[in-house]
C-alpha cells in the first residue's frame, strides 16, 4: 500500500503583499484609534476651557458688592438670577409637557401605522422642520401665534373667573379652581406674548428633534420581539405598549434630553416673543411675565458694561451648571436601564 503524502512543511516567509496588507491594516487601526482618543480628549478640553472662562468672567460678579452692580442694584447675585433660571425652567417645562406626547405619537404613527411612502415624505418633513433658523419661529410666534392665542387665554381667564364666582366656596372643588387660578387668574395680556406663548413656540421647536429620534429608535425595535407578541393574540397598540415603548424608553430619553437642552439655551426666539422681566410667577395668560437667562442676556449684553457684564456671564455660569444638571440626570436615568438589550 502507498502511504500518502503530506505536502513538505517549509519556513519561508510570508509573501510581499500579504505583508502589505497586514501593515496597511495596522496603520488604519492605529489612525482611527488615535482619532478616537483625540476627540475623546478635544470635547474634554472644550468643556473644561468653557467652564474655565464661565468661572473666571463669573467670579467679579459673584464676589461684587450688590451696591456695584449694573442691574437689580441692592440686590445680591442669587436674587438677581433667580427669575430667570425659574423663566428658564419653567418655560422648559411647559414646553416639554407640550411637545413630548405629541412627538411620540408622531413617531409610533410614522414607524408602525403610517404607509411606507407617507412615512418617508413626513419623515423628510420632520428632519427638514428641525432645521429650521429660530428667528423664523420667532416671527412665526409674534406675527401668527400670539394673535391667535389670545382669545383661548381670554376663554381660559373668564372660565377661571366664572367657576370661582360660581363654586369657590365649595370645599374640594374650591381648591381645584384656586389651582387652575394660579396659571389663567388676572387681566390678559393686550398682546398675547406670554410665557405660554413663548413655551408653545418652543415645543414646536423641540418636536422635530425628539420625533426623529424616538422614530429611529422605534424602527430599530427587534422584529422577533414585535411577531412574538402579535402571536400571542396581542392588538398592535398591545403589541407597541409591550415590546416598541420597553425596547425605546432609553432612546425617548435621549431624544427628550436633547429637546430639553435645545428648550433650556432656546434664545433668539424666546427673546422676540416675550416680554419678559425679573419675577417669578406662574401665571400663563398676563403681561407680567418671567424671562430666561439665555433671552435675558441676548437684550441686556448690548448695554451692559464692566461689572455688569460680568452679572450676565455668571447667569450664563447657572444656565451651563443647569444644562449639565439636566444631561448628568439623564445619564442616570439610562444607566438604570443598561442591562435591558433588545438583542436578548
Amino acid at each position: 500500500m502507498s502511504q500518502a503524502q503530506t505536502p513538505p512543511i517549509t519556513d519561508d516567509p510570508p509573501s510581499v503583499g500579504h505583508s502589505l496588507q497586514r501593515s496597511s491594516k495596522r496603520f488604519g487601526d492605529s489612525l482611527f484609534s488615535s482619532l478616537s482618543t483625540g476627540s475623546g480628549i478635544a470635547i474634554l478640553v472644550i468643556l473644561a476651557a468653557v467652564a474655565t472662562f464661565l468661572v473666571g468672567l463669573s467670579l467679579p460678579a459673584l464676589l461684587a458688592d450688590p451696591e456695584t452692580f449694573q442691574f437689580a442694584r441692592g440686590k445680591s447675585f442669587w436674587e438677581f438670577v433667580a427669575p430667570y433660571a425659574f423663566g428658564t425652567l419653567w418655560a422648559a417645562t411647559l414646553a416639554m409637557i407640550m411637545a413630548v406626547p405629541v412627538a411620540i405619537g408622531i413617531a409610533l404613527f410614522l414607524s408602525h401605522y403610517a404607509p411606507k411612502r407617507v412615512s418617508s415624505t413626513f419623515g423628510y418633513i420632520i428632519d427638514l422642520l428641525a432645521a429650521v433658523p429660530s428667528v423664523v419661529f420667532g416671527l412665526w410666534g409674534i406675527a401668527v401665534l400670539a394673535p391667535a392665542v389670545r382669545p383661548l387665554f381670554v376663554w381660559l381667564s373668564d372660565t377661571t373667573a366664572w367657576f370661582d364666582a360660581r363654586i369657590g366656596h365649595i370645599p374640594v372643588l374650591g381648591q381645584i379652581v384656586d389651582f387652575f387660578g394660579v396659571f389663567f387668574s388676572g387681566q390678559v395680556s393686550g398682546t398675547g406674548r406670554t410665557i405660554l406663548t413663548a413655551a408653545i413656540v418652543l415645543a414646536v421647536m423641540v418636536l422635530p428633534i425628539i420625533t426623529a429620534i424616538s422614530r429611529e429608535v422605534f424602527l430599530q425595535t427587534p422584529r422577533l420581539h414585535e411577531e412574538a407578541s402579535l402571536a400571542l393574540g396581542a392588538t398592535r397598540w398591545e403589541m407597541i405598549r409591550q415590546a416598541v415603548i420597553p425596547f425605546g424608553t432609553p432612546g425617548i430619553v435621549s431624544a427628550c434630553m436633547l429637546g430639553l437642552g435645545r428648550a433650556l439655551g432656546e434664545t433668539m426666539a424666546v427673546a422676540m416673543v416675550l416680554s419678559g422681566s425679573d419675577i417669578i410667577t406662574f401665571n400663563l395668560v398676563t403681561s407680567q411675565n418671567p424671562n430666561t437667562i439665555a433671552a435675558n442676556i441676548a437684550q441686556r449684553f448690548g448695554e451692559s458694561h464692566d461689572i455688569g457684564r460680568n452679572q450676565l456671564i455668571a447667569t450664563g455660569l447657572v444656565l451651563f451648571i443647569i444644562t449639565l444638571a439636566v444631561n448628568m440626570t439623564a445619564r442616570w436615568i439610562l444607566s438604570r436601564r443598561k442591562e435591558f438589550s433588545g438583542a436578548n
